[in-house]
């Protein structure tokens, strides 16, 4: 049966305002995911937590639904409170050698930078390369690859499925931050075999802030130790009325990144999130994603704006950037937003980015508003 778009698009309500363009900086969680944070915390009131353990069986259901969404078993999904704390275990918690290479694409999200940067201090070489020349900096010296499926920046989309291949040929670990694709655009871990995936879901995944997971590989597992230990790092954390004492026996499962309590209210929104969008099937969102991107090209062209995507390959994603000679993006952002209109600015380029939300008639609106401005006088020429 065909999803009707326009119901689910009622179930935002900022969208009722504003003409949203702006998921890859924050999704707008839908009233089912703030409803189903609101009956937790109902529920806290009604039973004073005494079904506190309960929450965690909660917990594992979310895992399922996030697994069968990426294509994992449940026990591989850990939960984290964003994307940096789960690179930071993994890069935190490998054995560093002097000599070792570690490889990303330039323009990526300061995730993918700052750590890295500091492995200097022990000897290992951080390379920041260009797409045409990533296959020939990874050499017999790389340990690891950090790529953002979607690049914040640019909306730059490198071909995954061929990087892992090339990757694992060579027995280089592979890292995919997943924050800037899942949720609009369909990902199987299971087929692409990284190391580890981490994804912040308040954006693509439409969920509050301190809401994200990250798929740890099962090999990976068995020699990565967790960063963060607490009370629930043993894996019989559940007979809380008598919890082990001493070292802890780590569970195989990914949940033993964990350490301690979960952000229940951000998680069960999330999982509202991820029934929602199991409902409408990640080949139906992900149609509707690219459908209104290939649409937001064109409105965009009209206006004058020169597209990344149309001086080279792999930018065939939700996010899409375009530039004015002589115009400032970051002004044309700040005009756009008196309009009601929100998009952002990245690094000189006017970012637009559209979700299953989003319709054509917010394209032919960002399309009146552009043709004010950079087709009229209200903008000053600048850098």
């Amino acid at each position: 049966m065909a999803i009707d778009w326009g119901q689910v698009r009622g179930e935002f309500p900022a969208l009722a305002d504003w003409t949203y363009l702006n998921t890859a900086t924050y999704g707008q969680t839908p009233r089912c995911g703030v409803e189903a944070a609101e009956r937790h915390f109902a529920r806290r009131n009604t039973l004073a937590c005494a079904d506190f353990l309960e929450w965690f069986d909660d917990a594992d259901r979310i895992r399922g639904g996030i697994a069968r969404m990426i294509g994992c078993e449940a026990g591989d999904i850990a939960f984290f409170g964003n994307a940096s704390s789960a690179l930071s275990l993994l890069l935190g918690g490998m054995d560093w050698r002097a000599g070792d290479r570690v490889v990303t694409l330039e323009h990526e999200f300061p995730n993918n930078l700052y750590y890295p940067s500091l492995l200097g201090g022990r000897g290992v070489e951080f390379v920041e390369t260009a797409w045409d020349g990533f296959y020939d900096a990874v050499t017999e010296r790389t340990r690891l690859v950090l790529l953002s499926s979607v690049n914040y920046t640019t909306g730059f989309r490198p071909p995954l499925d061929e990087v892992s291949k090339f990757l694992r040929g060579r027995g280089v670990m592979l890292y995919v931050d997943g924050t800037q694709s899942v949720g609009a655009l369909r990902m199987n871990v299971g087929e692409l075999r990284p190391a580890m995936m981490a994804v912040n879901a308040y954006k693509w995944m439409l969920s509050p802030n301190g809401a994200g997971f990250a798929y740890v590989a099962p090999e990976l597992r068995e020699r990565l130790q967790p960063n963060v230990v607490g009370w629930r790092s043993h894996h019989e954390w559940r007979r809380v009325d008598s919890l082990h004492r001493g070292a802890p026996l780590f569970s195989g499962k990914a949940e033993k990144y964990e350490g301690g309590m979960l952000n229940f209210p951000s998680l069960y929104a999330m999982g509202a999130v991820v029934e929602m969008m199991e409902e409408l099937g990640g080949a139906g969102i992900e149609a509707r994603v690219m459908e209104t991107a290939e649409a937001l090209r064109e409105v965009l062209r009209g206006q004058g704006g020169r597209l990344l995507c149309d001086a080279a390959p792999h930018y065939d994603s939700q996010i899409v950037t375009a530039r004015w000679e002589g115009r400032d993006a970051s002004e044309i952002a700040r005009e756009l937003k008196k309009e009601r209109v929100l998009v952002s600015a990245r690094h000189g380029n006017l970012r637009v980015s559209v979700h299953f939300y989003n319709d054509r008639a917010d394209l032919e609106r960002l399309g009146e508003a552009l043709g004010e401005l950079v087709g009229g006088t209200r903008l000053r020429r600048g850098s």
